[in-house]
């Protein structure tokens, strides 16, 4: 196990505070968001490297502009990466729906933010593993929604 932590000063007070208010370690949260923070997301999104770009749409703090562009990358990957991250707008999962890869779509499918509508239009998917995740996310947010 290595010693060396990552954390910055400001991290470090706020878990500090977190334990100190006898608050869970799972309660810990990330600093706000930095203008810094957007700066290298958006640095990230214009990366040539495919995995690069995929971090970019994975991050929980893109702006809604670099989700949406990334939504239109000519790699499948980095698209289905921007269907899989839970703070991608509703309008670009709306896109993302139609896209020519099965893979994309099964992520559009599963996730909670979709549109009812277009959940249950993925059950008619012309690919049987869009069309199984479409039927399993309409039950399961179902079930979720019964559960107080």
């Amino acid at each position: 196990m290595s010693c060396l932590s990552f954390l910055g000063p400001e991290q470090r007070a706020a878990l500090a505070a977190s334990s100190a208010a006898g608050a869970p370690l799972s309660a810990f949260a990330s600093p706000p968001l930095s203008a810094g923070k957007v700066r290298r997301i958006r640095a990230l999104a214009g990366s040539d490297t495919v995995a690069i770009r995929e971090s970019a749409a994975l991050a929980h703090q893109a702006p809604s502009d670099v989700l949406d562009s990334l939504a239109a990358d000519p790699v499948g990957r980095v698209r289905a990466c921007v269907a899989r991250n839970a703070q991608t707008p509703v309008g670009v999962l709306v896109r993302l729906a139609s896209d020519g890869d099965p893979i994309v779509r099964g992520w559009v499918a599963a996730d909670r933010a979709t549109p009812e509508a277009v959940g249950r239009a993925l059950l008619g998917d012309r690919d049987a593993r869009v069309r199984a995740v479409a039927a399993w996310a309409i039950r399961w947010h179902r079930e979720g929604a019964a559960t107080p």
